[in-house]
């Protein structure tokens, strides 16, 4: 019997990715593997979406190489993307969840029950007749997050998710993150709230100018940083 295709590991191989002549990522070597979430941090123009576009095969590097399960096909199988700003299809909570059922190709006889059980995960089901777009940030978020899982990812990517969000928000998304991650659901996120990284890293990745600085399990990240620019940003300084 053929065993299941996984996106894990996913390794990027000296990948460089350039646009409109600027150098955005340079020479990026690295290796994601199942576990507690991997948090992605940097000044503005880091380059943290654009490495976390290239990971789902959003983006294609300028040069380098990048593999999903020892694979360079580059088609999700199991892989989901949550944007600063989702956006919301022109239809009902449920049916935007239900489109992304349909989407991952899961079972039409099976779809009711499982948006239900979607949105009852990320509370979101007392709101499933309503528009979409009437929705508040937060509750647009949580959707977002909703329809990504319909997809049974084994690898989400989330960027900058909650710099829009007031607290509460924060707090209700983050902890639909954790409950992702404790699934077994290996989270990749980028952030700029140190408060946040605290709270959810397993390990953190500091990227700058395109290049990766640090990557050290959080506690050692924030404890004891082994490169200028980690110490720099542990203690809120700015980054040049």
């Amino acid at each position: 019997m053929r065993a299941a295709l996984s996106d894990l590991p996913l390794t990027l191989d000296d990948v460089s990715f350039r646009a409109g002549g600027s150098a955005i990522l340079d020479h990026v070597s690295l290796s994601i593997e199942p576990g507690a979430p991997t948090l992605i941090v940097g000044p503005n123009g880091a380059g943290k979406s654009s490495l976390l576009r290239i990971c789902m095969g959003l983006a294609r590097p300028t040069s380098g190489i990048v593999t999903w399960g020892g694979r360079t096909e580059s088609r999700p199988l199991r892989r989901a993307f949550l944007f600063q700003r989702p956006v919301m299809l022109r239809r009902s909570v449920a049916a935007n969840v239900a489109y992304g059922l349909r989407q991952a190709g899961y079972p039409y006889g099976l779809r009711r029950n499982r948006v239900r059980e979607l949105l009852d995960r990320v509370g979101l089901l007392d709101h499933a007749d309503r528009a979409a777009r009437s929705l508040s940030g937060g509750e647009q978020q949580k959707l977002a997050l909703a329809r990504a899982l319909a997809r049974d990812p084994e690898l989400l990517f989330l960027d900058e998710p909650t710099a829009n969000l007031d607290p509460a928000a924060t707090r209700s998304v983050e902890e639909i993150v954790l409950g992702a991650s404790n699934s077994g659901i290996k989270v990749v996120m980028s952030s700029h709230d140190l408060g946040q990284v605290k709270r959810l890293a397993g390990e953190v990745l500091l990227l700058v100018r395109g290049g990766v600085r640090e990557r050290a399990a959080a506690p050692v990240f924030f404890d004891s940083p082994s490169t200028p620019e980690a110490a720099a940003f542990v203690r809120g300084d700015l980054i040049l």
